[in-house]
């Protein structure tokens, strides 16, 4: 799966056998008790049998600096936007990626379990983590997700650490976090791959068929 951000993305050249797109569809951003939509505005191009993920991104108080109330009325709006995604041609399931505060990190649970009590059996739920929950933060256990996709870049503070880990051969101790990777073409990871896993690639650019050439040595196995 390659994740396209929000820029303009030109993916015709993709095989639809080999790869999907998780694409950003939506930003919703909590205002004190508002929920605020910001849909794609970038052009997306795609083979017509491409499977995507169509992926929400919330904003709190964290990214925005402006109180929330993190109400039963943002979570049923908030679920509400996510689930209308659904409606896309070609999605296999959703994602949302929140970087949920610990004081938000209840009603992140509470929204999870709002929206797949809605989704559809034959679509998939899942949420983007950052690498340190996954090895050693307890608050994923028992999210209603089928993946919580460990980020494995862009890891500030604890980069070392846990590429530290990973090069030991440590798994991630959240089995939530056993179903895939989430990795950076510019920053190869030096560890053990469990090759049954789905891949998410991240590009800090708009993709060209070039950078799929590259993708193996990222893996550097």
């Amino acid at each position: 799966m390659l994740w396209a951000w929000e820029r303009p993305e030109d993916l015709e050249f993709l095989d639809p056998q080999r790869f999907g797109v998780a694409f950003l569809a939506q930003t919703l951003v909590l205002q004190n008790d508002q929920v605020v939509y910001r849909p794609r505005r970038q052009p997306l191009k795609l083979a017509p049998q491409t499977k995507l993920i169509a992926v929400t991104r919330i904003e709190s108080q964290k990214t925005t600096g402006k109180q929330v109330a993190l109400s039963d009325s943002q979570k049923d709006g908030v679920a509400g936007f996510v689930i209308k995604t659904l409606e896309l041609p070609n999605i296999l399931g959703i994602q949302i990626d929140f970087d949920a505060a610990a004081s938000e990190r209840s009603f992140y649970r509470s929204l999870l379990e709002e929206v797949r009590r809605q989704l559809p059996p034959n679509k998939s739920l899942s949420i983007t983590a950052l690498a340190s929950f996954c090895l050693g933060d307890r608050w994923l256990e028992d999210l209603p997700v089928d993946e919580a996709v460990p980020m494995i870049f862009r890891m500030g503070a604890d980069d070392r650490a846990i590429r530290n880990s990973l090069q030991l051969g440590d798994d991630f101790r959240e089995p939530l976090c056993r179903h895939s990777y989430g990795l950076a073409i510019d920053e190869p990871v030096d560890m053990k791959f469990d090759r049954s896993r789905r891949l998410y690639f991240f590009a800090s650019h708009a993709w060209t068929e070039k950078d799929l050439s590259s993708l193996p040595a990222v893996l550097q196995r």
